[in-house]
């Protein structure tokens, strides 16, 4: 079995969506050894799209929240059907201890979500750090650091909003 961690950009931009979710399906087809798992913060853009897209391969979403009030403060109605789909498909969600969502409960689910992978996929366009921590760059760092194998994700085309 092995355990695929994601971190990823929220801003593609439309164009790009179905480039990373074919990019995602290739990586799922590769896996070959044993059940599938997918761990994730379901946030909306690559998060999510890792999800769906893992759901989709028949393997099994574990579900990685930041805080107690996460769905109610950061998810936008517009991701609310989805990221309420993703919740119930998970065979298991994460409440990360914060109350509130912040930049500290951000770097916490993260750590988590790089506890529970055994490879990071990173749906990342290799912009470095902002500083601010808990962003894309900040994740495949820590990952590095300690370890673990990372697969980045970007393919020819894809883009950020600018």
């Amino acid at each position: 079995m092995t355990r695929y961690a994601v971190t990823g950009h929220m801003d593609l931009t439309d164009d790009s969506v179905a480039l990373v979710r074919e990019a995602l399906r290739e990586v799922f087809a590769a896996h070959t050894e044993g059940e599938l798992v997918g761990v994730s913060c379901i946030a909306a853009g690559a998060d999510s799209i890792f999800a769906e897209e893992l759901l989709a391969a028949g393997g099994r979403l574990v579900v990685v929240l930041p805080s107690q009030d996460y769905r109610q403060a950061k998810v936008k109605p517009q991701h609310a059907a989805v990221f309420d789909h993703l919740v119930e498909s998970a065979v298991e969600v994460v409440v990360m201890p914060h109350e509130n969502a912040n930049r500290q409960a951000y770097e916490a689910a993260n750590g988590e979500l790089l506890r529970r992978g055994d490879r990071l996929v990173a749906v990342w366009d290799g912009t470095p750090p902002s500083g601010k921590g808990g962003g894309t760059a900040d994740t495949v760092e820590q990952a590095r650091a300690e370890g673990l194998a990372v697969d980045v994700v970007w393919p020819k085309g894809a883009a950020r909003r600018s």
